[in-house]
């Protein structure tokens, strides 16, 4: 056994099927199926807007998260590896994924330990009465939009606590730390935000909050926004199309079920959210009782839900300390299992670049992560950086990286046919045709509209009135930078043959495959 050989074949993996599914369950069901989709629906039809997002859960997030099962299964790499053992010129896509995920660790940590804070916060409500100046001003000390380094302890040292925490499981590889992490957190999580949504249940006006989610608005589904809206959520709350799938996927054993699989990761994430909305907006229809006001004038999304309008609840709320740190101990479960599968994207790509052990690429992935995250968002500049880093990696890196990438492989490698077969030959749902027409016409097209609206309202007006020069180089620089730097990345040299090296198991044996890459990736 050669040099380049052992080190491959110690790549690590999941050690059963239930475990690959919490993990990617775990990834999955992230901060935005908390605080994202309950506003979506409600401003995309109520009731009514389950008609678009189950439609875009069938022909497009399934279809779309069998495309990375596939490549990751069947190339046994990291992301960058498994589109160059799919074809060399397509090796920039993975790269530029690889860097996607590593901007969203730097900003998606700083979340999580807020929330962590304020978990703690709420056993005495420290926020006080007015929950948006404290936030805002007393515990981020935000001042005007611009970049300032002034070092805020209250947010930065929680911070550090996260990054050692997401690099402490890191360490621990594939099995013993995303496996045995994803074991733990995900039950601990459904019994916590079960808990959370009960209680929500029995306050006072959490039926006039489900009634404003629940009812149809008809005349909504002939909106072609709405359709718009329901595809841009199924996409970015699968996490497919930024290499997390691909990479988990090379984790799994031959003898996984593949559709099978991701139709239980589908589903799971589906209902997890729709189980979101229902505690969401139960509190909300509390705080409008509360307050006087319509359920309308209460609503909220993102950063606004969680740190201003939930705290509000909690203060008036029966058993409000308790509501709070249900609500917000299931941030931080959901953020660490979602976060922990961004930075296995970053290190499982530098593994097989790099020909690294996990230890030594795990340090060179997440210190310097760690570092910019914390110089950054440790910062009275944390609460800017962050909207305008989120707003733009995802409208303009995720989306766009997710149409190049579907419509290279199925029109311009036409990779779509093995793909397929190989699905079909590692799974229980069989793959027929019209996977092909989803990937290659109808997912790229409902993307491409989704991007298209967010291209024009950005250049139409400067994103949240920010200053030019922070939307120049936290938004738009970052995505052009991202896309840049990964094709420059892909014209690096791989360690020894990797690229040409048959694909192997988990544990390092041959895989019993005798499926071959398409011969111009050789």
């Amino acid at each position: 056994m050669t040099t380049t050989q052992s080190t491959k074949h110690t790549r690590g993996g999941f050690s059963s099927q239930r475990v690959f599914i919490l993990a990617a369950i775990g990834s999955a069901v992230g901060l935005g199926n908390i605080w994202r989709f309950p506003y979506v629906a409600y401003e995309n039809g109520g009731g009514s807007f389950l008609i678009p997002y189950l439609c875009a859960l069938l022909f497009a997030g399934l279809p779309f998260l069998f495309l990375d099962y596939a490549l990751g299964h069947r190339f046994r790499g990291s992301t960058p590896l498994s589109f160059a053992r799919l074809s060399r010129r397509s090796e920039g896509l993975g790269w530029w994924q690889v860097l996607i995920c590593a901007v969203i660790a730097v900003y998606y940590a700083a979340i999580i330990a807020w929330a962590g804070m304020y978990a703690v916060f709420s056993i005495g409500r420290t926020w006080g009465e007015d929950t948006e100046s404290y936030f805002f001003k007393s515990f981020l000390q935000a001042g005007d939009p611009g970049l300032s380094l002034t070092f805020v302890p209250q947010a930065a040292w929680p911070l550090a606590v996260v990054w050692i925490v997401l690099l402490g499981i890191l360490l621990l590889g594939v099995q013993r730390g995303i496996g045995a992490t994803s074991v733990v957190f995900i039950p601990v999580l459904m019994l916590v935000f079960l808990a959370l949504v009960v209680q929500a249940l029995l306050l006072p006006g959490a039926v006039d909050g489900l009634n404003a989610l629940f009812t149809p608005k008809w005349s909504a589904l002939l909106d072609p926004s709405v359709w718009v809206a329901a595809f841009g959520q199924i996409f970015f709350s699968l996490s497919v199309g930024f290499g997390i799938m691909i990479t988990y996927a090379s984790y799994m054993s031959k003898k996984t079920d593949l559709t099978g699989s991701g139709l239980v990761v589908g589903f799971a994430n589906s209902g997890f959210e729709l189980l979101a909305g229902i505690g969401v907006f139960s509190a909300l229809g509390f705080m409008a009782q509360a307050s006087g006001k319509p359920v309308a004038e209460v609503v909220a999304s993102g950063l606004g839900m969680a740190f201003v309008a939930f705290p509000t609840i909690i203060n008036a709320a029966p058993a409000g300390s308790l509501l709070g740190v249900l609500f917000f101990a299931s941030l931080v479960l959901a953020g660490i299992t979602s976060l922990v599968s961004v930075l296995e994207v970053a290190i499982s790509a530098v593994r097989d670049k790099f020909d690294l052990p996990r230890v030594a690429a795990t340090l060179w992935v997440g210190v310097p992560l760690a570092v910019i995250s914390m110089l950054l968002l440790g910062t009275s500049t944390a609460v800017y950086a962050l909207d305008v880093l989120d707003h733009f990696i995802n409208n303009f890196g995720i989306l766009l990286v997710a149409i190049v990438s579907m419509l290279v492989i199925t029109w311009g490698i036409r990779a779509i046919p093995m793909l397929r077969a190989h699905l079909n030959a590692n799974g229980s749902v069989p793959i027929g045709r019209w996977w092909l027409v989803l990937l290659g016409v109808v997912t790229p097209l409902v993307l491409v509209v989704n991007l298209v609206q967010a291209f024009l309202g950005d250049v139409a007006e400067p994103y949240e009135g920010y200053p030019g020069w922070l939307l120049g180089t936290l938004g738009w620089g970052v995505a052009a930078g991202v896309l840049v730097l990964g094709f420059l990345l892909a014209l690096l040299p791989w360690r020894t043959d990797a690229v040409n090296e048959p694909p192997t198991e988990p544990d390092g044996t041959p895989q019993p495959d005798d499926e071959t890459a398409p011969q111009e990736a050789r």
